[in-house]
């Protein structure tokens, strides 16, 4: 009796003792699940990742006549993610070459200019060029096609995750079963915590003497991934017993399952990790989610246990083999039939190729940086998933950045002395490639090699332009003289600062009288000053100032021959001016930045100003265009360049810089060379910069329409004496030659050299000339 009473009241005592700590260890647990829940509902209610802005080039335009680099397009299309098969594409991303046939199956287009669905296309070509694109189905003609963007780059955060969002109805139904056979198959069936999966997977480990099996299902994985550190601690494991037991309550099974698809780690792409089965999809498989077969998904569903173990990058044959186990596993659920299983089986582990993430046109986007950080700051760039639309041509870029090494190791190769041992002390090089009338950048090589040194030279460099400076000198005296003016090319000194300034030319073969048009074309710096002193130095300032340098000028008659700074990008800007009818336009990196939800933030349009008349621009280009043919850039044609082009070389004194500029009615292009600590180079800008220029030119065919500017109003053509720069007397003047001239600055009086000349004299002259070499 007293055995039993004492049992009792023991009893008794420790329920009395242990309700209290019960109720208040529930009450605790439930306030910690409260806060839990808070913790998760703001988590999930929010930004749910960091999702990196992804950076596009801009759209590629194939029409019928024009002019194709073949190797640049079909590298392009790899850029793409186009995938070459041996039969005509069935589906979207694929392509096959046939001789000079391309038969593609287009992607969509997604712009926020164009909306297009992907379309089955054959484009011909002949003696690249493109002969013809029609609808294979219909057998109709298209006049134009435009190829999608490709995408250069994104904005990571710390982390430096690349995901792209999907919804779960994006999934194919083969994928989510993949994933539940791979990693909980009674997900539908348990509420956070599967205890029979425990048991077994303790069962198995235990049998093995080693973890074979874990027994987390995925809203485990989940509070892991999403909330907790990966450190094994019985605290860390009870805490995300408790998420995943409060994610359930809070959120439906679909919902769960699509942020764990879109949150699970997939792979490592370089330093960038694979996140999501959205991003995983093309990063093995190069195509969307919704296109994955069978195999393919239960590939991606077999990396989730170890991506890096069993990536097909890294060892085909065991991801094959995990791959199986996958199939085989949803077999066992009845997911896929017999034949399914069988025929997937067979099929390899075909993936899309490795190819690691590296900044694409790194000066172009470090420009393009600097004018988004206007907008946005860098933490929402790296977080908002925003997709930047931009004015890059990658083909242009490749081309530009080819045409930089190669000119530079030319330069080497034919200079030995210009060598240098220290990569940091290199010959350098900078391009910059422009569309004139809507100041879009279409390449940009600030360097020779990005990873030695970031500096953009471009941009950021301060130079001395020397004689690709003149071309403003001679604006600025157009609405005094024509082109047909002359000027003194004779020795001179002036007295500057105190000092005696002696200009030379380059050479000593030059007449002591020179017309505007030719001391441009030769380059001639005595006829330049006397230009400037004519019209005053101040007016040069004045005139160059309005073209939006940044660099301040002062009133020295040195300017005229370019003996001051100026920013390269600047430079290729006010070229802009002559090849647009006379507006300088702002330079353009940016095209449109559009939100997650599709919306259009912001939309660059051009900006342009007004600086000079279309017909001041006309005669400029006119007279630039004698440089090409007549003067010190006529070796152009040696180079293969067999189209009009307007142009100037510069080089300062000492040969420190050589320049070149030259433009066409559709594109401009600059191109500097040069040691950063301004070692002479010992070469001219035709020689060092101009090939260059010549080779990129080439490369890029489908900028060069041959075409050339329309000669606007106020501009008029006269024949002129090339003796007296007067209006030609027919029959009498033996050099007439057509001249373009300001309507408002015509010459009126007729050649006061032969007017009164009689035939004897002329024939006299005549013989006299022939004698000469004239």
């Amino acid at each position: 009796m007293k055995r039993k009473r004492f049992r009792k009241i023991f009893l008794i005592r420790v329920f009395g003792w242990l309700l209290p700590v019960l109720v208040f260890g529930a009450f605790f647990l439930m306030l910690y699940c409260r806060h839990l829940s808070t913790q998760i509902d703001e988590r999930f209610s929010g930004r749910r990742w960091d999702v990196p802005s992804r950076i596009f080039s801009d759209t590629t335009l194939l029409y019928p006549g024009q002019e194709v680099n073949l190797c640049l397009l079909r590298h392009k299309l790899v850029n793409l993610g186009y995938q070459e098969v041996p039969h005509g594409p069935t589906r979207k991303g694929e392509l096959r070459w046939v001789d000079s046939e391309l038969d593609i199956y287009l992607h969509d287009l997604k712009t926020p200019s164009v909306q297009r669905t992907g379309i089955p296309v054959k484009i011909s070509f002949f003696q690249n060029r493109v002969a013809s694109i029609r609808d294979p189905d219909t057998k109709t003609d298209i006049p134009i096609l435009e190829l999608e963007p490709e995408e250069v780059m994104s904005f990571f955060g710390h982390k430096r995750e690349q995901r792209q969002i999907i919804s779960l109805d994006d999934v194919p139904q083969d994928l989510v079963h993949a994933v539940l056979a791979a990693e909980d198959t009674r997900f539908y069936q348990h509420r956070g915590v599967d205890l029979r999966a425990i048991v077994r997977a303790v069962y198995v480990d235990l049998r093995h003497g080693s973890i074979r099996q874990g027994g987390s299902t995925i809203t485990q994985q989940l509070a892991k991934n999403y909330f907790l550190t990966p450190t094994r601690t019985l605290s860390r494991k009870l805490k995300e017993l408790l998420m995943s037991l409060t994610m359930e309550h809070m959120y439906d099974k679909n919902e769960i399952l699509e942020i764990y698809l879109n949150e699970i780690y997939l792979g490592q792409r370089g330093s960038v990790s694979v996140n999501g089965v959205g991003e995983a999809s093309y990063f093995y498989f190069g195509k969307p989610v919704n296109r994955l077969s069978l195999p393919e998904a239960a590939t991606i569903a077999g990396l989730i246990r170890s991506p890096n173990y069993y990536s097909p990058y890294v060892n085909r044959r065991r991801c094959r083999s995990r791959r199986d186990q996958v199939l085989r596993a949803m077999r066992r659920q009845g997911w896929i039939s017999d034949e399914q299983l069988a025929t997937a089986l067979l099929e390899p582990v075909k993936t899309v190729g490795y190819q690691s993430y590296g900044r694409k046109a790194p000066y172009f986007m470090d420009f393009l940086s600097s004018q988004l950080n206007e907008l946005y700051p860098p933490e929402v760039l790296s977080s908002h998933g925003f997709t930047i639309y931009t004015t890059l041509d990658t083909q242009v870029q490749a081309a530009a950045e080819a045409a930089l090494s190669r000119g530079l190791r030319r330069l080497e190769a034919n200079h030995p002395e210009l060598k240098r041992e220290d990569p940091s002390k290199r010959l350098e090089g900078a391009v910059v490639v422009m569309q004139p009338k809507t100041g879009y950048v279409l390449a940009m090589a600030g360097g020779r090699d990005y990873r030695i040194s970031q500096f953009n030279r471009i941009t950021r460099a301060r130079r001395q332009p020397g004689s690709a400076f003149k071309p403003f000198v001679y604006l600025s005296g157009l609405d005094r003289f024509t082109p047909a003016s002359f000027l003194s090319n004779e020795p001179r000194t002036y007295e500057v600062d105190g000092g005696i300034w002696e200009p030379r030319n380059y050479g000593d073969e030059h007449e002591s009288r020179v017309t505007l048009r030719t001391a441009l074309a030769e380059s001639l710096n005595l006829a330049t000053v006397d230009l400037a002193v004519k019209i005053g130095i101040d007016h040069v300032v004045e005139t160059a100032q309005a073209f939006g340098f940044s660099t301040p000028f002062r009133p020295y008659l040195s300017l005229s021959l370019g003996a001051q700074e100026v920013v390269p990008l600047e430079l290729a800007r006010a070229y802009c001016v002559f090849a647009a009818d006379g507006v300088l336009p702002y330079p353009l990196s940016l095209k449109a930045v559009v939100d997650e939800n599709g919306d259009i933030l912001e939309r660059q349009s051009v900006d342009i100003k007004r600086v000079i008349s279309p017909a001041k621009a006309f005669v400029m280009t006119s007279m630039l265009r004698s440089v090409m043919e007549n003067g010190t850039g006529r070796s152009i044609k040696r180079m293969g360049i067999t189209f009009p082009v307007a142009g100037k070389t510069g080089t300062t004194n000492g040969y420190r810089d050589a320049w070149f500029v030259g433009y066409t009615p559709d594109i401009l292009a600059l191109v500097w060379v040069g040691f950063d600590d301004g070692t002479s180079i010992r070469a001219t800008g035709a020689s060092a910069a101009m090939p260059i220029w010549a080779e990129l030119m080439k490369s890029i065919p489908q900028y060069v329409s041959g075409e050339w500017f329309r000669m606007p109003p106020g501009v008029v053509r006269r024949l002129i004496c090339a003796d007296s720069g007067e209006l030609a007397v027919p029959s009498r003047c033996p050099h007439p030659v057509e001249e373009v001239f300001l309507a408002g600055n015509v010459p009126e009086r007729k050649c006061s050299i032969h007017r009164g000349k009689n035939v004897f004299q002329r024939l006299m002259g005549r013989i006299k000339d022939i004698f000469s070499g004239r």
